[in-house]
């Protein structure tokens, strides 16, 4: 099993980091074979794993992950099946997109969802096109719908705080803000297989283009102000299909890097200066299909540890 390699710097352990790289945990969701959930510390120990139900129907991948703030964990066991478990492996909530709230025969899959503050869940339903918030009954509270020409094939999305949905699509490749009620409201059209955004602190929005093998920061008015394209400066990592992104409190980014092969990392992170300051190679445990994680901060590392050590008493 490959470990961390820790590009490790002094500024590392600056006051400026959340927390040190030593107490990070990351949690991945990974598939193409591998069709597997896990928690991993910062040796590439894994702390926890769980095997999950993987693609259906020659689908290829699990694209959404969350460490909920009561520990547990939302993912997608298949395509269209999102469920939420403990660290104890017990399903708490599950929810069918397949058949749930009038979708029954009308071809849907699920790339994106988030437990919001309501306790509600949102689900994005592409195919059908709409953001399903449904109740932890699964009963549909409320339904917006997602944009024409293209854009009702979802991959990630994200809330904001304004209560918007910021929504990629693959074809046309489209980054969409909708509003609460499916306005949009800001729109970055890109020419490739575009997978993930996010509303950084600045306010611009950092895409990761998927097939473009880039990531670029977009201001409000649509000007890319950085980007690394198709190799990281420095470095002999070589982007390939690059999808989820976190931005953390010191400003850094953790880029993830799916389809890139052995040779490269699956996640990593790089400062402003596009210097990589940590690297995430797993291989053998998420292989060539990790799309979607979350680096855990501080203090969901610590929950996750109080918990995994109270199911061994």
């Amino acid at each position: 099993m490959r470990l961390f390699r820790g590009l490790v710097l002094c500024s590392l352990f600056l006051s400026t980091f959340a927390f040190s790289q030593d107490d990070r945990l990351v949690l991945v969701g990974a598939s193409y074979g591998k069709n597997v959930l896990a928690i991993c510390d910062s040796k590439g120990e894994i702390l926890w794993k769980h095997d999950t139900a993987g693609p259906e129907k020659g689908h290829t991948g699990h694209h959404d992950v969350h460490l909920m703030d009561n520990g547990n964990i939302l993912f997608h066991d298949t395509w269209t099946r999102t469920q939420e478990i403990t660290l104890g492996k017990e399903v708490v909530w599950d929810y069918e997109s397949k058949t749930a709230n009038g979708n029954d025969g009308k071809g849907v899959d699920v790339h994106a969802f988030a437990r919001l503050e309501n306790g509600q869940t949102m689900i994005a339903e592409s195919g059908v096109g709409r953001f399903a918030h449904v109740d932890k009954d699964g009963k549909l509270v409320k339904e917006i719908p997602m944009g024409e020409g293209g854009r009702k094939k979802t991959r990630l999305v994200r809330m904001l705080d304004n209560g918007n949905y910021l929504a990629c699509a693959e074809q046309p490749g489209v980054v969409t803000e909708y509003d609460t009620e499916g306005k949009v409201v800001w729109e970055y059209l890109t020419d490739t297989r575009v997978y993930g955004a996010i509303r950084l602190k600045n306010g611009n929005t950092l895409i990761a283009t998927g097939s473009g093998n880039s990531v670029i920061e977009v201001s409000p008015e649509k000007e890319v102000v950085w980007d690394i394209t198709k190799k990281v400066p420095g470095t002999e990592i070589e982007l390939a299909w690059t999808t989820c992104l976190q931005e953390l409190p010191n400003g850094n980014l953790i880029i993830g890097n799916c389809h890139a092969g052995d040779k490269n990392p699956q996640i990593f992170e790089i400062t402003r200066d596009k210097k990589v300051v940590w690297e995430f190679d797993e291989w053998e445990l998420v292989g060539n299909g990790l799309a979607c994680w979350q680096i855990l901060d501080a203090e969901q590392s610590a929950l996750v540890r109080k918990k995994l050590a109270a199911l061994k008493k």
